[in-house]
């Protein structure tokens, strides 16, 4: 095959997320002498994208096209070794630029936490993708790259350590300080929306084997509930445990990954994924109002009217993000609780730097792209669709760990 024009595509590069991902890729394409080239479909905002870029040896080339122009698409996967894109809501301009990567044995990564948009994708271009040589690696950002990467490195520590994996993980989300874009938010309406018009997905939603292959969904974890009411202790961590928001996508992806590298975890694997406050009755009581809270602000979100209101009034707009401040003094932390067979537990801590939906998320985009490009020839999967563990693993963790602010260590 002739060589690709450009390394690194980054499709959707003028919105909030978008403007930091092109930041972080012109920067660090250049130190590793890779060919980047940013797009969207308006070439004004383009080239003021373009314009507060770290400075190149050459001006960075602009894609300008639509999200539904299947030939436009077509063109510049072909064009392109991986294209990372920041285009949510996905559901809603996502689908043909993955069907073009797949048709053109491209390698693409993207920041997608819906995974009704994902299972649609696997089933729509699974078969080709393996054909073609394509890996498609979904949710590489802030979801879920934390998790997912924290649940195998705490496996190899167990494996490592014991001979055998843990049989249960539970990860505690501690601290997470920031805020979120306008592409969040969007992807979070159109969601709801779907809620409304597409029967299939509230049975989706809470099926926690929804990602894994088909004759694979079977297993010891009951049904994901978005923001259930309900506080627990944890009696390993000594501190009460509340839903967490991106618990259940992020659940979804660990156990994908466990079935699409043929069990490493093994099949009676559990999984689990809350927010931790702390002990006594204070503790107890900051997890109820923020489950309460999370409760009563999903009811909203589910009636039209009171939607439109806070869509109005509240959350932020396409193209919003939070502001520098926020962005640079963001950070969140994870404690990861693995019980073996004979109930010995092994405990694992992630930290990330930045605020996790912007400045996080777009680092950790950035250095996955960066492994598709520079590492394939050493990744031990094909063409195929891909959790960031099963595609990238250690070569992944290595690179955020050095470029992207995360941390992993086993306490």
């Amino acid at each position: 095959m002739t060589e690709r024009p450009f390394d690194i595509v980054l499709w959707g590069a003028t919105g909030a997320t978008g403007r930091r991902a092109a930041h972080h890729l012109a920067r660090r394409c250049g130190e590793q002498n890779l060919r980047l080239a940013i797009g969207g479909r308006n070439r004004e905002k383009l080239e003021a994208v373009r314009a507060e870029l770290p400075e190149a040896s050459n001006p960075i080339p602009l894609v300008v096209g639509d999200s539904h122009d299947a030939a436009f698409l077509a063109d510049v996967t072909a064009k392109a070794t991986v294209v990372a894109s920041t285009v949510g809501p996905f559901a809603l301009y996502g689908s043909a630029l993955v069907a073009a990567c797949v048709e053109n044995g491209t390698q693409y990564c993207d920041l997608t936490a819906e995974p009704q948009w994902m299972r649609a994708m696997i089933d729509a271009h699974e078969a080709k993708a393996r054909e073609t040589g394509a890996r498609i690696v979904h949710a590489c950002g802030h979801d879920s790259i934390p998790s997912d990467l924290g649940v195998q490195f705490l496996q190899d520590a167990a494996l490592e350590r014991y001979g055998k994996p843990c049989k249960r993980v539970a990860t505690r989300v501690t601290r997470m300080k920031g805020g979120f874009s306008g592409g969040t938010a969007a992807s979070f309406l159109n969601a709801m929306k779907l809620r409304e018009t597409d029967p299939n997905f509230s049975q989706l939603s809470v099926d926690p084997y929804a990602l894994c292959p088909e004759g694979e969904r079977d297993g010891p974890d009951g049904p994901d509930r978005m923001m259930p009411i309900e506080v627990t202790w944890d009696a390993d961590l000594q501190a009460w445990t509340k839903p967490y928001f991106m618990g259940p996508m992020n659940s979804k992806v660990v156990r994908r990954t466990n079935a699409i590298m043929g069990y490493p975890y093994g099949r009676d694997f559990s999984y689990q994924e809350t927010g931790l406050t702390r002990g006594g009755i204070g503790g107890w009581w900051a997890a109820m109002r923020s489950t309460l809270f999370g409760r009563l602000f999903l009811t909203a979100m589910a009636i039209p009217a009171t939607r439109r209101i806070l869509q109005r009034k509240v959350l932020p707009k396409s193209g919003e993000g939070p502001s520098k401040e926020v962005r640079e003094s963001g950070s969140y932390e994870l404690v990861l609780v693995g019980e073996m067979p004979d109930g010995t537990t092994l405990k694992a801590r992630i930290t990330g730097q930045g605020d996790p939906g912007v400045r996080s998320t777009t680092l950790m985009l950035t250095e996955a792209a960066l492994c598709l490009a520079e590492a394939a020839d050493r990744m031990p999967v094909g063409g195929g669709f891909w959790t960031p563990a099963a595609a990238m693993g250690a070569l992944l963790r290595d690179r955020i760990t050095k470029h992207a602010g995360l941390s992993f260590e086993i306490i």
